[in-house]
Parts: C-alpha cells; structure tokens; sequence
C-alpha cells in the first residue's frame, strides 16, 4: 500500500525531530544548525576544538539546542556522544556528517601520515558516526545526509588525499544506504563546491576569479546553499531517495574539462 503524501506546507517540517551536526560551531555546519532550527528540529551541535563557538551557537538557537564535544575517529567518545543526544532528545532522527579536515600537500612531497590523517576523520570518522547512530535509530528509520565535496568528483592540485577521502565518503554513502535500507534508514551526501568563509577574496584571489568564470550561476556558494540541501534529502520532501549525491556548486561540474 502506498503512504499518502504529506502535507505540502510540512514537507520541510522537522518539528521536534532530533538532529545530529557534526563540526558545527561554524562555517557550513553552523549554517546547517541554523536552517535545522529555523525547521524546528532539536539540535545537537557536535564540535571537536571549537568549543567557545559551540556555546554562541547554541545560546543563539536557544533551549532546543546543546553543545557536545567529541573526537569523530574515536569509537568510544563517538558512541557516549550519541548515548548523551539520546537521553536528552530521546532518540536520534538525522545525522549530517560534516566534520572533516582539509589540508593542503603536493603529491610527491606529501607526508603520509597526513594522508592517514585525512582519510580517517574523512571517512573513518562518517563510518563511526554513521553506525553509531544507525544502530540508534534502529527499525523506527532515520536519516543519514554527508557532506562530501565536488573535489570527491573533480581532481585539484595539492589535494590527493583530500580528494581520495571525499570520493571514498561518495561511495560510503551509497554502500550504507544500501545495507541501512531495509531498516527505513536512507543515506545520501551533498557535495558543495566553493564556499564564501570570511576573507576567501583575500587568501585566494586568484582561486575566486577561476571560480567566477566558470560556475554558470555566477557566484561563489554559501553555508545556505549546502544547509537547504541537506534539509531537504533529510525532510519527507525527499523520502524516496536514497543513495545518492546533490552536487551544490552553482553548475561548476557542469564546464567542460577539454
């Protein structure tokens, strides 16, 4: 028998839900927190050495709202940080996997243990908080959104190892909402392409104008862009789709490469 459809005006309702952010106390996780809240979801602002910005977070979200802290490559600290959303909220709804770690190295001089580094918050840390709080939700279902990136799909210059973690992270989305099906868990991943973060001119002039010429939309991303994106794959909205990737990079992808 088919579901009967939501209401349209509560098809991105997430009233009394409970949300899980992962590297939220700023950039485009606390922009996620924002818009989750705007929604009415009951936020947990997850944050690892940001802790002051965590705080002025949620004092901006209000009671609906805690901060907690955690090492994503840690399975213990991990599952005690889903065990506490879980006693506050009474369960866990939605994770956005967003932690990540990006640094620069070229290949032939890049250090190793910084791709080791890389690839196991990127994808190792996904992979914890995606069981954890998988086998949380349990049969009642939920929602699995990570962010993954357009560098996931495009090769850039001194970025081997971040490139490697975010196309694994595409890939791990897939393979878990596979498996995490059958329980009414869907995974899927927004990949964002260049996001404006203050001074982004200033750093990286030159990035900013190849950037401009050649996104069909005209214009660098913004924390919203990637927020409205993971609301909508973790909202009834999209409540047929699973496995699958949102590329949000006003058409960069889209250039040709030739």
């Amino acid at each position: 028998m088919m579901n009967a459809s939501p209401d349209v005006r509560r098809l991105l309702d997430l009233s009394e839900k409970s949300v899980v952010i992962t590297g939220a106390s700023g950039g485009i996780g606390a922009g996620i927190a924002r818009r989750f809240a705007q929604a009415g979801a009951r936020i947990t602002v997850h944050y690892r050495g940001g802790k002051a910005e965590a705080n002025a977070l949620i004092a901006e979200l209000g009671s609906n709202a805690i901060a907690l802290h955690a090492d994503v490559t840690d399975e213990n600290a991990v599952g005690a940080m889903m065990d506490e959303v879980v006693d506050r909220f009474g369960g866990i709804d939605v994770l956005i996997n967003n932690a990540a770690l990006q640094t620069k190295g070229d290949f032939l001089t890049l250090d190793p243990s910084h791709f080791d580094r890389v690839v196991r918050a990127n994808v190792g840390g996904i992979f914890r908080c995606s069981q954890a709080a998988a086998r949380r939700m349990g049969d009642r279902g939920g929602v699995i959104v990570n962010v993954a990136s357009i560098s996931g799909l495009e090769p850039a210059f001194s970025h081997s190892h971040y490139c490697a973690s975010k196309a694994a992270v595409i890939m791990l989305t897939k393979a878990a909402a596979l498996e995490l099906g059958p329980k009414g868990i869907r995974v899927n991943a927004v990949a964002p392409g260049l996001i404006w973060t203050e001074g982004l001119k200033e750093n990286w002039p030159e990035g900013v104008v190849r950037w401009l010429a050649h996104a069909p939309l005209g214009r660098v991303g913004t924390s919203d862009d990637v927020a409205d994106a993971c609301l909508f794959l973790s909202s009834p909205a999209s409540r047929w789709i699973t496995g699958t990737t949102i590329t949000v990079d006003g058409g960069v992808t889209t250039h040709p490469s030739y």
